[in-house]
């Protein structure tokens, strides 16, 4: 098959992906903003979560700005930054920032070195931990630990759980679609059942 017919194709029969924005700054102080769909829950307690970084074949300014300083955010896309989030997948050169070149906006909060997006409605502050190579396709899973969690107050509520669907928080399906989901219900968590009850 065509190859971009084969990247479409498997980009988007995954199903629907986290729409994220990855703050960094490199030594030099060059602020580097760079939209991901691959960030992932890795579990709670530590507080992890992965992402992955294509081959670092070519330049890679997300991941070298993490490596030199080990921090980095991580920023909820919602629907009024949709354009601008996505033309920071455009490949600028290291010392050019996509902030510069996009109406978003970049934040500094907690003493955190690394750039929040400013208006995110959820905002998590990241130190590097590990990463591995994978041999299979030449990517890294990169593991960084949550040290702060800035979120608009009508998102939270009483349990611990963050409304997303409030704040019009947006997901990728496949590379360049983006949408917007609204939550159906919640369910209680759930235990075998008697089979007899069935």
């Amino acid at each position: 098959m065509h190859h971009l017919y084969r990247i479409n194709l498997i980009n988007s029969c995954s199903g629907f992906k986290s729409a994220n924005l990855i703050g960094t700054k490199s030594k030099e102080g060059i602020e580097n903003v760079a939209v991901f769909s691959s960030v992932t829950h890795l579990g709670s307690h530590p507080p992890l979560l992965g992402f992955i970084l294509r081959p670092t074949t070519v330049l890679r300014n997300t991941y070298e700005n993490i490596r030199e300083t080990g921090v980095y955010t991580i920023n909820h896309i919602h629907k009024t930054i949709i354009e601008d989030a996505h033309h920071t997948s455009a490949k600028y050169n290291k010392d050019i920032s996509e902030f510069d070149a996009t109406h978003l906006m970049p934040e500094y909060k907690n003493d955190c070195f690394a750039p929040f997006v400013q208006d995110a409605p959820v905002q998590l502050q990241m130190a590097y931990v590990s990463e591995y190579f994978i041999k299979e396709n030449n990517t890294i899973l990169l593991i960084g630990e949550v040290e702060g969690l800035f979120i608009k107050d009508d998102l939270l509520e009483d349990d611990g759980f963050i409304n997303l669907s409030k704040a019009e928080i947006a997901s990728i399906n496949g590379l360049d679609a983006y949408t917007i989901p609204k939550l159906e219900k919640r369910l209680e968590y759930q235990r075998p059942k008697q089979l007899s009850d069935i």
